[in-house]
């Protein structure tokens, strides 16, 4: 099977360049590894569409035999879709084990963009809104009117009644309530201004997540562009 794997089939060449980037190698297997010691070295002995085979040594391992070495896998989620995907991968991989392991600095943003993902969630709280205040149809509605009005009718029945469509707004709330004080932390973190951070924790409150993942890729594509730069 593995010799249909695109990136197995590539692993000799791909070891053998993360040779080169013996740093990148430590922080995967300190963060994804999950590895706490004093990780000395570490290289890529296997890779392949589905996970990257690391063998490393600690400081407590001395001298660099096979017998002092450890071996740790990392898993792709989701999968290697080829071999031009490693990479990206790759390097999105360094850069998020650089950052949890505080072995880098975080990049400066300093312009709002709407998510592209929010439209997603826009339009789940819009529903959640016809559904709450659409009033029932009447019999002297139009039928068009009715044919409005009946789905919210029929909605608001069927998850039952205004008490619990009161307690999906309390809780959608509170949690985007709690979503907004992390968005603020990563507005801090990548010193936002306060014109464009209040828009990303409003966002959030209103939409919820898809502000602080778009923010963090953001940061991400920024260190990405700063290692691609060499700096």
């Amino acid at each position: 099977m593995s010799s249909l794997d695109p990136v197995a089939s590539k692993s000799g060449f791909l070891c053998m360049y993360m040779s080169n980037h013996p740093d990148a190698l430590v922080s995967y297997v300190k963060h994804y590894g999950k590895v706490s010691g004093n990780v000395t070295s570490a290289k890529m002995s296997k890779i392949d569409s589905n996970a990257m085979t690391l063998s490393y040594t600690t400081s407590s391992a001395k001298g660099k035999s096979k017998d002092n070495e450890l071996t740790v896998t990392v898993p792709f989620d989701p999968p290697l879709a080829g071999y031009e995907e490693v990479k990206p991968r790759l390097l999105a991989m360094k850069v998020d084990a650089e950052e949890a392991l505080g072995m880098s600095k975080s990049p400066t943003l300093t312009s709002f963009t709407f998510p592209p993902t929010a439209y997603q969630t826009f339009s789940a709280v819009l529903s959640l809104v016809y559904v709450t205040f659409a009033p029932p149809p009447s019999p002297t509605d139009s039928p068009a009117l009715s044919t409005l009005l009946t789905p919210a009718s029929l909605l608001r029945e069927a998850v039952g009644g205004t008490q619990v469509i009161k307690w999906i707004w309390v809780f959608m709330f509170g949690v985007h309530a709690l979503e907004s004080v992390y968005t603020w932390s990563l507005c801090k973190k990548y010193k936002l201004g306060f014109g464009a951070g209040s828009l990303y924790v409003i966002g959030t409150i209103f939409l919820g997540y898809p502000f602080f993942t778009h923010l963090r890729k953001r940061a991400q594509d920024a260190r990405i562009e700063s290692i691609l730069k060499g700096n």
